[in-house]
């Protein structure tokens, strides 16, 4: 977009160290702020497990909070950062080890979140706010941060780097033309993922209609216990792929997936952000606020069936972005419901 390169800031710091999906969604407006003022440096605190899937952005200093490390990570952080002063810091977390975090870094302009979405003792640590705004999606919101400083997010796009490496392995797990769902049956939310059972009469039903399958997990041990329940209950076992890839990896398996089933997760937005269509499955989260940004056609969505179930309410009379983490809640998608999906895409795309 077109800006006035003399109102150009000479130096940004954004904020956001997780999570996975959060990150992505800062990428756009990485582009954005590069495309309007090439010449201002941007520098991103940013996790240490989201920096592998972002870390290679060209043109963008990242300093990489380890928050395991607690106050000695802040520490770290703060130590890199120390004697310089950012024109504006784009304070886009509001919990509370965010807050704090952002305490060790100078700038004349602290712009935060809204009175609605701040909490945690945000307020005190900002003194400018993006606009107060509901029904947004994520993404939306956080590309609303260029909006103060006299910007607008008028286009979306991602571009994530993904080496020559993770393409190669990926080829060399999922070759030739077949066409592929990805499934991705974790959420780091424990009462985001469907049952195992489920997940399994789906991969069994998606293997008859002659698809390839692949189950993606990370390296963690409730990753593993997901993927061998699933496992135990299919008929036509898919290609099992948890815990041997990175996020790089991960990102290049998508690009050769033509589908991708996942709860409302990390790679939910990873396989969004590469232009892969994705099955999500939403009933404790509202789709429109957290879903596929780009496209949210394939999704199934029963989150306003969970709002009258556990809160007694539609979803339209709960405040935006309300959580209906409850046990029992994603048991509401039923096996049929996500085959319609899955024949509904295919149709579309011609792979029926």
């Amino acid at each position: 977009m077109s800006a006035d390169s003399s109102l150009a800031p000479a130096a940004l710091c954004l904020l956001r160290t997780s999570a996975i999906g959060d990150v992505t969604h800062v990428v756009p407006l990485v582009h954005t702020l590069q495309e309007a003022w090439p010449q201002t440096r941007l520098s991103w605190v940013v996790g240490k497990l989201e920096h592998t899937l972002v870390g290679d952005l060209p043109g963008v200093e990242f300093v990489v909070f380890d928050k395991r490390r607690g106050l000695a990570g802040m520490r770290e952080v703060w130590r890199t950062l120390r004697g310089r002063r950012f024109d504006a810091l784009l304070h886009m977390q509001v919990a509370l080890r965010a807050n704090l975090l952002s305490l060790g870094i100078s700038a004349r302009r602290r712009i935060g979140y809204d009175h609605a979405r701040a909490k945690d003792l945000h307020g005190l640590v900002i003194n400018e706010r993006i606009p107060a705004r509901s029904g947004q999606h994520v993404l939306e919101a956080i590309g609303s941060f260029a909006e103060p400083l006299g910007l607008k997010q008028s286009r979306v796009r991602w571009d994530l780097p993904i080496p020559a490496e993770a393409r190669d392995w990926a080829l060399a797990q999922l070759p030739g033309e077949v066409p592929t769902l990805l499934v991705s049956p974790a959420s780091s939310h424990v009462l985001r993922t469907w049952r195992p059972e489920r997940y399994a009469t789906v991969i069994d039903h998606v293997a008859t209609r002659g698809w390839r399958v692949a189950l993606v997990g990370g390296r963690g041990t409730a990753d593993r216990a997901l993927a061998d329940a699933i496992l135990a209950h299919c008929r036509r076992p898919p290609l099992d792929l948890t815990g041997k890839d990175t996020l790089k990896r991960l990102l290049a398996l998508m690009t050769r997936a033509r589908l991708v089933l996942s709860p409302d997760s990390g790679p939910m937005h990873m396989a969004n952000a590469v232009g892969t269509p994705v099955l999500g499955l939403h009933a404790a989260s509202n789709p429109d606020r957290s879903g596929p940004y780009s496209d949210r056609r394939w999704c199934v969505n029963c989150y306003d069936a969970a709002a009258r179930r556990f809160l007694g309410k539609p979803a339209a009379a709960l405040p935006w972005g309300t959580k209906i983490e409850y046990p029992g809640v994603m048991d509401l998608i039923t096996v049929e419901a996500v085959i319609e999906r899955f024949e509904a895409f295919a149709a579309h795309a011609g792979l029926a």
